[in-house]
């Protein structure tokens, strides 16, 4: 449990999860992190506030921000880091709303370029897959792009073409299972890896073929 004053200094804890109030909305059984009187430096207001407060566990999560809110490199969004999650953030852009990404999978966003890589903002807030073993984010980027994380397989992007396949396969839960790498380049197309094979796109005539 910690407290900082925001004027002469305090951040409540809230510890009873009953409901509370921020910026004149009441949020329920929130358990984490009250702001009292004005917003610090290292504040969240705004989308990105409602979603921080707003999202069962994620303010306990995260725990307190260690940038203010900026501006992303694109300048089409806004976005705030956090002390916990194992590295965490929240974006928003007028167009996705504001949804947060952490840990491993955050990691791998980072590496690919953040916004500005293949997989563009953030859709969803991290959350288990139907089978249970895995995790993962859904993007806006490479008409649809996913990380999906596994304790065996680690972090990998798919996207696009072969993503759309991976989908009607019926994702994680098909005879690929998940993916063990990002997609790459083959001759005359493009290719993701699973546990059980691979997807590959074909340049001449768009078909994917399963190997």
């Amino acid at each position: 449990m910690w407290r900082r004053d925001f004027t002469t200094g305090s951040v409540v804890v809230n510890t009873n999860r009953g409901a509370v109030t921020y910026n004149g909305r009441s949020y329920a059984g929130v358990s984490a992190v009250i702001a009292a009187g004005a917003a610090p430096a290292n504040g969240v207001h705004g989308a990105i506030a409602d979603h921080y407060y707003g999202t069962p566990g994620l303010a306990a999560l995260f725990g307190p921000t260690t940038t203010p809110e900026r501006i992303t490199p694109d300048t089409v969004g806004r976005y705030n880091h956090f002390d916990g999650g194992d590295g965490g953030s929240i974006y928003w852009t007028p167009n996705t709303g504001a949804w947060s990404v952490h840990g491993a999978i955050r990691g791998h966003w980072e590496s690919l370029g953040w916004e500005r890589g293949p997989t563009g903002y953030p859709l969803t807030d991290e959350r288990t897959t139907p089978d249970g073993v895995g995790r993962y984010n859904h993007f806006t980027g490479g008409d649809g792009a996913s990380i999906y994380w596994t304790p065996a397989t680690g972090a990998q992007l798919v996207h696009g073409a072969i993503r759309n396949r991976w989908s009607a396969m019926g994702w994680e839960r098909s005879s690929l299972g998940y993916p063990t790498s990002d997609e790459y380049a083959v001759p005359g197309g493009r290719r993701s890896n699973f546990q059980h094979g691979s997807l590959t796109y074909r340049f001449s005539d768009g078909a994917i073929t399963v190997g």
